[in-house]
């Protein structure tokens, strides 16, 4: 899909390096009483070079030389050091004396729940870049975060499904301001391409549960994203895949205060689907287009104003064999129109306050065209159930606005508060046959939330947020509540609680405007453990459902459901030298009733066994990038839910479907093509598979009304590939991507 030329990108410029003369770089690493630290990490800075001392504090490693380096040494409990040498000779001497860090409270960072990847977030833990390049993750991040624990393999929709709760309650936010409308109109079995550029984010912050009071209105998980400021220089770029072209240029000020940027971006399946055969028939295959455009200023030493907006439009039309007939087609088209603006800032009012406002705004559009035809592609109309329901039109309409504010003030030994309000405003026209229903909704809250160092060990966070929805007529509040200790060794146990709520969706608040909120209570037990570049994380959680949405006999809150399990998360990047691997395992318990279940049922989206391993390996001598991903998992079971005389839901027949097994690879190739810009331009030739051993994936059933035939729900086509050239000039990226820690 359109997103690809990302993930793409993302492989070519993390695997940048250039072969250069060797020289051998060695010395040793000692503490300030002249000891010996062993294990400590010693690495080039804006390279994959890197090495640990041994049991003296010696190390020795090869780099390929430039005329000046920065090496940097590390170890736990003392400051990072970093001295600058010049590359007169094959052979280098360089010594570092580390300095104890200073006794401080802030290393103790609770974090139950939730997974950091920012520049914060060094060594084993994750980074931007870390979570995009895995293999087939489509460069959408919500996809990509799918190799880690809590998450759920749906191959035949977009968004996150984390810890048995559904793709809509799980929210994202850019600059603590909602995304509304993340990925491109939904299509019947198919995965659709994330909206958003991933170079826009600097910093990840996915929490699987019980987040911030700081946000609101999903159910089950934040995935809260965090945008880059200014560039470091000017640069364009161009892409070329079969699937899309596009082309790009980023601005900076001279003054460096300032920047601008635009980018444009033209996809269609229809060349890809004329050579990779498709299990639908594609009357229009998918097409996007795509165009954003930012500004970012630096209003003074510490503030900053961001703006970013985002156009696009998508077209797809399919055909698939009728499940009640095997003389008709089920026909499907849609067509759609997204609108996206965020404009955020922040700035210090003084050393110990702090202020961050946002506004957001989306527009979408979307027409759906659902038709019974013949063998000829005719247009049928029949009378009667079930083909009578099978011609209709969908159009929906709607304008979302948020505004946001919230004030940080700076407390002792580096203690925090913040507040804040935001306010939504949600009018939306849903058309369904000439039939119109218009809702309006504006929703308000409040928040507040301290970090509070308890001792030189126990940390908390506590904070609540309330919320009046005028639709609705309801108003809640939420506390929330999370401590973590840390042991001597660097180890830390995390707990936390809290309440969470969101509104019904739009489709059921169509058929009933008297619905109340939501509402899930978490709790959550971890235990986290980094050192040596490796980092060992053990999560068990419960949740509690109350009010979920049943739409029989009428739509209505009478649901309710829960959710436990345990999650594992174990990354290395030490072992193997110039490996970086992490391997993740889910089991996930959960049964709740919802829309048309008729009593308690494990959800058709939950499995109860995930397990993923992510392999990174950059070869240097040839500039080439390898990343594998595996994942296995249980098979997703479904359901035949038909309706009695007396239209009471029940279950004719059920099963599990088969067992979830794909592995993705791809790889990258980094060149200079213009040698007289060395250093200032980057070529990559990116290419990749996903699902190599063309695995049928079923993802579960739809049925006949007679009860007969039951169709597999399955991907598009067994396998798929992509290869493309991407070109980036005026800038030398490898800073910014290249992990810095391996």
């Amino acid at each position: 899909m359109a997103a690809l030329k990302y993930y793409a990108l993302v492989v070519c410029i993390c695997s940048a390096n250039y072969c250069l003369a060797q020289a051998t770089i060695k010395g040793t690493v000692t503490n300030n009483r002249r000891h010996p630290l062993a294990d400590a990490s010693v690495y080039v800075k804006g390279t994959a070079t890197a090495v640990t001392t041994d049991s003296t504090g010696h190390f020795v490693f090869t780099v390929k030389a430039k005329s000046t380096l920065v090496i940097v040494a590390s170890f736990i409990g003392f400051k990072e050091t970093e001295k600058q040498i010049e590359i007169n000779d094959t052979l280098v001497e360089i010594n570092f004396v580390l300095q104890p860090e200073e006794r401080s409270l802030e290393p103790v960072v609770v974090s139950a729940g939730s997974f950091e990847a920012s520049d914060k977030a060094k060594g084993a833990s994750l980074t931007p870049m870390d979570a995009m390049t895995v293999a087939g993750n489509g460069g959408d991040i919500a996809n990509a975060l799918r190799s880690l624990p809590g998450t759920q393999q749906i191959g035949d929709k977009e968004g996150l499904f984390v810890r048995g709760g559904t793709s809509e309650e799980a929210k994202q936010f850019v600059d603590g301001t909602l995304l509304k409308s993340p990925n491109y109109g939904s299509v019947p079995g198919i995965m659709q391409p994330a909206r958003l550029n991933p170079f826009l984010f600097k910093g990840i912050l996915f929490n699987t549960g019980a987040y911030s009071a700081l946000y609101g209105q999903a159910l089950s998980s934040a995935l809260i994203l965090e945008t880059i400021d200014l560039p470091d220089k000017s640069s364009a770029s161009l892409h070329i895949f079969p699937m899309s072209v596009g082309a790009g240029v980023q601005n900076l000020a001279r003054n460096k205060k300032s920047s601008y940027g635009i980018n444009t971006n033209y996809g269609s399946y229809a060349l890809y689907n004329s050579v990779v055969k498709q299990h639908p028939d594609f009357f229009h295959a998918p097409e996007y287009i795509e165009t954003d455009a930012n500004f970012r200023i630096k209003t003074s030493k510490t503030g900053m104003l961001k703006f970013y907006t985002n156009y696009g439009y998508n077209r797809t039309g399919m055909r698939n064999a009728n499940i009640d007939s095997s003389e008709l087609a089920s026909s499907f088209e849609t067509k759609g129109r997204n609108l996206y603006a965020n404009l955020s800032y922040h700035e210090l009012l003084s050393p110990r306050w702090k202020i961050d406002a946002g506004f957001a705004y989306n527009y979408n559009k979307q027409r759906i065209i659902n038709k019974l035809e013949d063998r000829n592609g005719s247009q049928l109309v029949v009378p009667y159930y079930p083909f009578n329901k099978q011609n209709n039109t969908l159009n929906s309409r709607s304008n979302f606005l948020q505004a946001r504010m919230v004030f940080t003030k700076t407390l002792t030994h580096n203690q925090a508060l913040r507040f804040g309000a935001e306010h939504f405003h949600n009018g939306d026209d849903y058309c369904l046959n000439d039939t119109l229903t218009t809702l309006k909704d504006e929703l308000t809250a409040i928040f507040a939330e301290t970090d509070v160092y308890i001792s030189g060990s126990i940390a908390a966070k506590i904070g609540v947020r309330a919320e009046n929805d005028a639709l609705l007529h309801k108003m809640n509040w939420a506390p929330r509540i999370s401590f973590a200790y840390r042991f001597n060794d660097g180890a830390q146990v995390n707990i936390a609680y809290g309440v969470f709520y969101q509104k019904p969706e739009l489709v059921h608040l169509v058929q009933n405007r008297a619905l109340s909120f939501t509402q899930a209570t978490h709790y959550i037990i971890n235990y986290q453990k980094k050192a040596n570049n490796r980092l060992l994380r053990v999560e068990a959680y419960y949740k509690k459902y109350k009010d979920l949405v049943t739409t029989i006999p009428v739509t209505a809150n009478d649901g309710s459901g829960f959710a436990k399990g345990v999650e594992l998360f174990f990354r290395d990047k030490r072992t193997f030298k110039n490996f970086d691997y992490w391997i993740t395992y889910t089991w996930l318990h959960t049964k709740r009733k919802f829309l048309n279940y008729p009593y308690a049922l494990q959800p058709n989206f939950a499995t109860p066994h995930t397990a993923s391993l992510a392999v990174k390996r950059f070869f240097q001598d040839i500039n080439l990038s390898a990343n594998v991903s595996y994942t296995l998992a249980t098979g997703r079971p479904y359901y035949n839910i038909q309706y009695d005389v007396a239209g009471k839901p029940v279950v004719l027949d059920k099963g599990t479907a088969a067992m979830y097994n794909q592995m993705n690879v791809s790889f990258a190739y980094l060149f200079n093509l213009f040698k007289k810009w060395k250093n200032k331009d980057f070529s990559g030739i990116g290419f990749g598979v996903n699902n190599v051993f063309a695995t049928k994936q079923v993802f579960g059933y739809n049925y006949s009304y007679n009860r007969l035939n039951k169709m597999p729900i399955t991907q598009p086509a067994p396998r798929s590939y992509y290869i493309g050239l991407f070109m980036s000039f005026g800038i030398d990226r490898r800073d910014d991507f290249i992990n810095e820690k391996l």
